[in-house]
């Protein structure tokens, strides 16, 4: 066993209060949240009652102003706990930051407190119909009217998570669709502004309690206040956001996957087949002992980039191989395990089940997988 060191004795503490309030206000509620479609809003603001959003958000706009270890604390015992309806890594780990990293000053104090607070829930709205990874092919307009004053919005954007809870959307947008990536900016748009429509929470194969949602714009007029950092630069400000983003998905992977191999171990302890137990069998045991050593391999590299990120010295190569193969083991190592469970592994009664359908979209968003080959291929040749 390899000890962790990028955690010092008061994340273990935050962990263990953490870890203690999900037990209490989430896991004997996820099961009917993933029949609802979405979580409370309730958690939202118990969560920010008790500091567990946004922790890197400083205290002049009512954060703690820690560093990230605190977010993949977070991240880890969600992922850990199965809770995989729960959005604090999008609004967190990625849409806040743009707002601190680009945002003005009169934006920080109008939207970080409720940020921190749960009151106002983000989502951020990159990807289209059609797009995919692509964002340089987005079709989404906003243009500014003849005041000069307000961006009319126009476009429609699909597979947002935190979509339908959403109170604050950061929407990426061409404000000059002649200049390719250059002419890409991101907007605040307030989920109250007129023409602004949430379409149907999208029905997934996991991530059930997970709000997942189509957004359409048609003429929302955006005030020239809400953009966020420089017209043109949103492109620019996606991709140095991204490697954060990336390791976010990652130590979701690794900490479910742990926690999916935990609970086969113990399984294959209780569970009999010919009159022994299968862990008993030398097949399992090679299997225990495949993913084990996997998951070390892909834990001490996850803790590195970690450690490279509070540094702030987490390069967008070394973040997309980090996605790569973190979340191609979290979907291997699953897969073992349920196999190893039998046809249970099969009924959504068992962790390892609804894990499996939850951990398919890590290959998908934040980046495919493909495009983090490309990433990482163009940088060899």
């Amino acid at each position: 066993m390899i000890k962790r060191t990028v955690f010092q004795a008061e994340h273990e503490m935050f962990r263990d209060s953490f870890r203690k309030f999900l037990t209490k206000e989430a896991v004997p509620f996820h099961a009917q949240w993933e029949k609802d479609g979405q979580v409370s809003r309730e958690l939202w603001t118990k969560a920010g009652q008790h500091g567990y959003l946004c922790p890197t958000v400083s205290e002049a706009y009512g954060g703690v102003g820690v560093d990230f270890r605190y977010n993949a604390i977070v991240d880890e015992e969600v992922a850990r706990l199965g809770l995989s309806g729960i959005g604090f890594s999008l609004h967190s780990d990625i849409a806040v930051p743009y707002l601190m990293a680009y945002g003005t000053e009169e934006q920080k104090q109008r939207y970080l407190p409720a940020c921190v607070s749960g009151e106002i829930i983000t989502a951020i709205a990159m990807t289209e119909p059609g797009t995919g990874s692509d964002l340089q092919a987005i079709k989404t307009k906003a243009v500014l009217d003849e005041s000069g004053e307000y961006y009319i919005l126009n476009g429609s954007k699909t597979f947002i998570t935190n979509g339908q809870m959403a109170d604050l959307v950061l929407v990426v947008a061409k404000t000059n669709p002649d200049a390719g990536a250059k002419g890409i900016s991101l907007l605040l748009v307030e989920a109250n502004s007129e023409g602004f429509k949430k379409g149907q929470n999208l029905d997934k194969i996991g991530m059930k309690a997970q709000d997942t949602s189509e957004l359409f714009f048609q003429d929302v007029k955006v005030p020239k206040d809400n953009l966020l950092g420089t017209n043109g630069m949103g492109f620019v400000y996606l991709m140095q956001e991204l490697p954060q983003e990336r390791l976010s998905v990652s130590l979701s992977a690794i900490g479910c996957a742990e926690s999916i191999l935990q609970q086969t171990v113990d399984y294959v302890k209780e569970r009999k087949a010919f009159g022994r137990n299968i862990a008993s069998f030398q097949n399992t045991q090679f299997k225990l002992a495949e993913m084990s050593a996997t998951l070390t391999m892909a834990r001490v590299f996850v803790d590195k980039c970690l450690d490279l990120h509070i540094s702030k010295e987490l390069d967008a190569i070394t973040a997309a191989k980090l996605k790569l193969l973190t979340t191609d083991i979290q979907c291997d190592v699953i897969d073992e395990c349920l196999q190893l469970h039998g046809g249970y592994g099969y009924i959504l009664d068992y962790p390892v089940a609804r894990a499996y359908a939850d951990a398919r979209v890590q290959k998908i968003y934040a980046g495919t997988n493909e495009i983090m080959k490309l990433i990482i291929g163009r940088s060899m040749v």
